[in-house]
């Protein structure tokens, strides 16, 4: 099911409409779509779409000169290529007489085998393919090689790129399109605990219910999402240990880099050493308060990036030996039929889902004001002498107009003194003239809701709102 990625499959199709040479670099996390994206762009265009293993280098090149004989309709007895430069040359020679693509998939497992293979690419851009038809994708799920060694300054390989796509998980609006057959609220709670990756929200089976979904992929020893995030770990990193006991420190709840320390026995300059590469992995994200400079901001705290792996590090990992005892069943009911599954999809994931939402809104123009930065804000809060916090926040810092929000994921419509509460926060963020305020609610809003939003101005959205047509 292709869902979603239109702005990148409308890049890839504006560039290849220019019928001259393009060289774009694909990347993103495993299982986030890019084949899927690759596939569906070469659809009734002339393609080599080629996969590299990790296997060697002469395995690697053999299967890619099977691929272009195939294409080009060459006996394979003919063997393959010699070389990897005798591959370029032959597609820059076939690229001068027609327009087709090149889709490299997996292109660091080829390049680790071969180091050279960057720089030799390289020359035949330089030399032979620029000056073609030739439609280049090299495509990565190893996003620290894909940015560094293809991206980068010191790469060979730098400057020549004419596109650079990263590809995120879906959120929840598009999310809730592999969806269908659940209520709105199972989509949110599915997001909230799933997250926004496409082969993942294929698990789900419409004929059970949000609850025996869960549990069936989760909490079952033969679940597709049991082992996952702990074996995508294990394929990425070394140290699959240290790297486990700081993901589950920072989803129980330790936020900056001496907790994490702390709560796992190490040194703070080691933490923040395997902090970097697991950000470089985008497993983790470093997030500050709204309005702070990230390079100076003392307050900044770490958090999963994806909800995925906050579900499973927060109630799965700590629960695997009973859950490979056979107790999966009753784990998965006291978490799904009590209080902390609600207060898990509250923070974060409402308020994720609430932000990317505005996003949306704001790129349709039904907002009161364009947003050019989003996020959310905690801090000291100087009048009340307390600790404060805003859960979301749209702003365009040049006409100095900003947008306040609340969420509440909770069955109870929300109370006037707490709408009345988020219209009181507006000295908090001084730079700001203009003010606005929204409040997002689970349930529908009461009279007294709506009597303030009359009276004061206040925009309402519930989870009807969230999906609103033509977001």
């Amino acid at each position: 099911m292709f869902v979603g990625r239109e702005r990148e499959l409308a890049a890839m199709e504006k560039l290849y409409a220019k019928d001259k040479f393009q060289f774009v670099a694909l990347y993103g996390r495993r299982r986030v779509g890019k084949t899927t994206l690759i596939t569906k762009f070469i659809e009734g265009k002339p393609a080599i779409f080629y996969t590299a293993r990790e296997a060697n280098d002469k395995i690697n090149l053999a299967e890619l000169s099977r691929q272009i004989y195939r294409f080009f309709a060459i006996p394979e007895v003919t063997g393959p290529f010699q070389s990897w430069d005798d591959a370029f040359s032959f597609l820059a020679d076939q690229a001068r007489r027609q327009r087709f693509i090149l889709a490299f998939d997996e292109f660091p497992y080829a390049a680790n085998e071969n180091r050279a293979l960057r720089s030799i690419l390289q020359n035949a851009i330089d030399h032979r393919m620029k000056d073609t038809g030739l439609f280049l994708i090299l495509c990565g799920s190893q996003i620290s090689f894909m940015e560094n060694e293809v991206l980068g300054y010191k790469s060979p390989l730098f400057g020549r790129r004419t596109a650079r796509i990263k590809m995120e998980g879906l959120d929840y609006y598009d999310a809730a399109s592999m969806l269908t057959g659940f209520t709105r609220e199972e989509q949110i709670q599915f997001y909230g605990c799933v997250g926004g990756t496409p082969h993942y929200l294929a698990q789900a089976d419409p004929d059970e219910s949000f609850a025996e979904n869960i549990r069936r992929l989760y909490f079952d020893i033969s679940g597709y999402l049991y082992n996952e995030p702990t074996m995508l770990i294990q394929q990425e990193l070394r140290e699959p240990s240290m790297y486990n006991s700081i993901i589950s420190a920072i989803a129980a709840g330790a936020t900056r880099v001496s907790d994490i320390a702390n709560r796992i026995g190490e040194d703070n300059s080691k933490v923040s050493k395997y902090l970097k590469t697991l950000i470089e992995l985008r497993v983790v994200a470093r997030e500050y308060p709204f309005g702070e400079d990230p390079e100076t901001s003392r307050r900044s705290i770490y958090k999963l990036a994806d909800n995925c792996y906050l579900f499973w590090y927060r109630f799965v990992f700590p629960a695997q030996a009973e859950i490979e005892s056979g107790n999966g069943g009753i784990i998965a009911s006291r978490l799904l039929s009590g209080e902390r599954l609600p207060a898990f999809l509250g923070k974060p994931a409402f308020e994720e889902i609430c932000l990317q939402f505005l996003r949306r809104l704001s790129r349709a123009g039904r907002l009161p004001f364009a947003g050019t930065s989003f996020g959310s804000w905690w801090g000291n809060d100087p009048r009340e002498k307390r600790q404060n916090d805003i859960d979301v926040i749209m702003a365009d810092r040049e006409t100095r107009q900003i947008l306040l929000g609340e969420c509440k994921w909770q069955n109870e419509p929300p109370s006037g003194a707490a709408i009345e509460g988020l219209l009181g926060k507006d000295y908090l963020l001084p730079r700001y003239q203009r003010f606005y305020h929204c409040f997002f609610s689970k349930a529908p809003f009461g009279p007294a809701a709506r009597r303030l939003r009359k009276d004061s101005g206040v925009l309402l959205f519930d989870l009807a709102d969230l999906f609103l047509a033509g977001l």
